[in-house]
């Protein structure tokens, strides 16, 4: 496994990281879930991806009671957190980033997860109702109170994220460190156009999100959706759309011939292409079974065999231009 710097910080993440969105409580139990993180860490991975919306809370306890029974020495890896959308309905606790809700929903993570503090913790999504001031404050406040240790935003436009700095620096106050955006083969506009040079000027980092497309680059929907896929969740029917969309699925086919030249799967090649980008710091992982785990981890011996050419094949697949990527 390698080890990026997490942006300018002084930490530093596997490249490949673990997450437990979706598949905590819904796909994995305790057992399951220390059986898969377990595998992650075995093969380097030092850091593990969570938020307080996911299963509604369970998926933090779900990696909480993992934990306490991995025992690993807390120093030797990373856990985060991501606060918005909240647990209630109240009208103060949901679809916000106001101080109240922040701190509140840092001390019912920390309780979940069964941890003194978290390593990283995100605004998961921009709140145009509170005050970015006010945020900042409160997100300083949790890292003062040694409750987490870095802070940062997640989809978050680029202008928004440099008022925060702005922010934090006028009043010297610990400023965001880290983006968590969605970045694959079909979603690439952020990492590829909007954040390019605000990555260059801030040093900022990136735990990218869905490096799979929701698992339609694994190549599981060509056939349509599995009864064990998360496509097939309840609650997960807005993906259906996507993982059917015989557009990109013909795009997912087109990557073949790369993939039988490289010797790899398509996961693994969809994960190497992430990679491939000198502003991603880590991509987040996920799996439902134990053995998906050890063929992700296997995507970072594949993308040493991605060249240029090939990147420009893989372009050519999904209609990209190298005209349009520089604009």
């Amino acid at each position: 496994m390698k080890y990026r710097y997490l942006g300018k910080t002084g930490i530093q993440v596997s490249e490949l990281s673990f997450g437990s969105w979706v598949t905590f409580h819904n796909q994995a139990d305790v057992s399951l879930a220390q059986n898969m993180m377990a595998a992650a860490y075995d093969a380097g991975v030092n850091f593990f991806d969570n938020a307080e919306v996911y299963a509604g809370g369970k998926s933090e306890q779900v990696m909480g009671d993992a934990l306490k029974k991995l025992k690993w020495r807390r120093g030797s890896y990373l856990v985060s957190t991501k606060f918005y959308w909240g647990l209630n309905n109240g009208i103060n606790e949901k679809n916000t980033l106001n101080r109240k809700r922040l701190i509140e929903g840092m001390n019912g993570s920390l309780e979940r997860l069964q941890l003194d503090y978290v390593d990283l913790v995100y605004c998961h999504r921009p709140d145009p109702t509170t005050p970015i001031e006010e945020t900042v404050w409160a997100m300083h406040n949790l890292i003062e109170w040694g409750k987490a240790l870095y802070w940062g935003t997640s989809e978050w436009a680029a202008s928004e994220i440099i008022e925060a700095i702005q922010i934090a620096e006028r009043h010297h106050l610990h400023k965001p460190v880290v983006e968590q955006p969605q970045y694959n083969m079909f979603e690439r506009k952020r990492m590829e156009g909007d954040y390019v040079r605000f990555y260059k000027e801030y040093g900022y980092g990136t735990t990218t999100w869905s490096p799979l497309a929701s698992g339609l680059l694994s190549g599981k929907y060509q056939g349509g959706i599995p009864k064990d896929s998360r496509g097939a969740l309840k609650g997960y029917e807005w993906l259906r759309d996507k993982l059917t969309d015989e557009g990109k699925l013909a795009k997912v086919n087109g990557l073949e011939p790369i993939v039988k030249e490289l010797g790899c799967t398509l996961s693994q090649l969809a994960l190497a292409w992430c990679l491939k980008n000198p502003f991603v710091s880590t991509v987040i992982t996920g799996a439902s079974r134990v053995e998906q785990v050890h063929e992700n981890m296997k995507a970072a011996d594949v993308a040493d065999k991605v060249t240029a050419e090939i990147m420009e094949r893989i372009d050519a697949v999904f209609g990209v231009k190298k005209e349009e990527e520089e604009e």
